[in-house]
């Protein structure tokens, strides 16, 4: 800013001390250093707050995308819960769409078609391991002899 050298500042520091005088200089240079210092607390302070504010807008400015990625993605996944749900009623009703004698579907069939799907229902089941084992027939009473 200003260029000054070691040679302007001991002309400066000769021409206060021939019109100030030594009785007044030392305490002039030390009113003269506190309102520079003053000065410097104040520059320091303005730029600490112009950097706060610059780092908030910052801030917000991230804030706003992770909002609007935070929106994109909650509509996203609401979007494929609907999807979702909508393929459940889909198929509830393609379920529900079948022989409406819900209880009993082999009744429906006649007896042959009923039979083949048994064998088909049993093979099922065998190959899952899911064997139906026949109930377990009450055991008789043991009578003790005395």
């Amino acid at each position: 800013m200003f260029d000054v050298g070691f040679s302007e500042l001991i002309v400066i520091a000769l021409v206060a001390l021939i019109v100030i005088g030594p009785e007044r200089l030392p305490r002039v240079a030390r009113t003269l250093g506190a309102l520079l210092g003053r000065a410097q607390r104040y520059v320091n302070d303005v730029k600490a707050d112009i950097q706060r504010e610059v780092d908030l807008d910052e801030l917000k400015s991230i804030r706003s995308t992770f909002q609007d990625a935070a929106k994109s993605v909650e509509q996203s996944v609401s979007q494929v819960g609907e999807d979702l749900q909508a393929a459940g009623e889909s198929l509830n009703q393609s379920i529900s769409g079948t022989p409406e004698n819900k209880a009993d579907p082999t009744a429906a069939q006649p007896p042959a078609a009923a039979a083949a799907d048994q064998t088909q229902t049993a093979s099922a089941q065998m190959d899952l391991g899911l064997e139906s084992k026949p109930a377990a027939e009450p055991a008789a009473p043991r009578l003790e002899h005395k």
